[in-house]
């Protein structure tokens, strides 16, 4: 029985890992992903979701997410407008950001749903520790390339994967939700998918742009 097509470009998959779960590669974009069949229940994902205490006033994960928002903010023009994607039961990055001076909207699935902040275009869009938990990455990089006004920003944070021999010890991939695995060569392939430029200003986060 052949294996799922990968979620981000419907490429043929191949077994990749086995530990509690499956873990398959694509041989297209190297995506390295848990087949549909193993993910949580939505009930599930987001009572761990809820569980994180992640939150504004905790230092060292504002020094996190700094090394995604220091490089985007001076790539940035006052007053910019920007959506925190994935902003979780504490959002974090937006707070950041509205701090720096911009102008910032929350949108969540399972915290912050309201589907009229999916309505308009933004100058910046930040994704951090998201990409990871997507089931069907294909169709949320399209929803977020239409949010971006041209020339615009995507910032995400993710955890890159540099050495296939140390995935099994990985802790990254322990994390239940955690069902999306990218490369460098993955982030490239999505940059070349929708025409935008890459730059990776910390092994962790990646800056799209897309063309004005």
């Amino acid at each position: 029985m052949a294996e799922p097509a990968c979620p981000l470009c419907s490429g043929a998959s191949r077994p990749f890992h086995r530990s509690d779960r499956d873990f398959l590669r694509c041989g297209t974009c190297a995506l390295t992903f848990v087949p549909a069949a193993q993910h949580l229940s939505s009930e599930a994902e987001r009572a761990r979701y809820a569980s994180h205490r992640n939150s504004p006033e905790d230092a060292g994960y504002r020094a996190f997410l700094d090394r995604l928002l220091s490089p985007l903010a001076v790539r940035l023009t006052a007053g910019a407008r920007g959506l925190d994607f994935g902003s979780g039961p504490g959002p974090t990055a937006s707070v950041m950001m509205r701090e720096r001076g911009f102008v910032m909207t929350d949108y969540d699935p399972f915290f912050a749903s309201d589907d009229s902040a999916l309505s308009t275009l933004y100058d910046f869009l930040v994704c951090t520790e998201v990409l990871e938990h997507l089931r069907s990455p294909a169709h949320v990089f399209q929803r977020l390339d239409a949010l971006i006004a041209p020339g615009g920003l995507l910032g995400v944070m993710t955890g890159v994967l540099e050495d296939d021999a140390a995935f099994p010890s990985w802790w990254y991939h322990k994390d239940p939700t955690h069902i999306a695995f990218y490369r460098a060569e993955t982030l490239s392939f999505i940059a070349r998918r929708f025409g935008w430029t890459l730059e990776r200003p910390s092994r962790d986060a990646a800056l799209f742009r897309k063309p004005g």
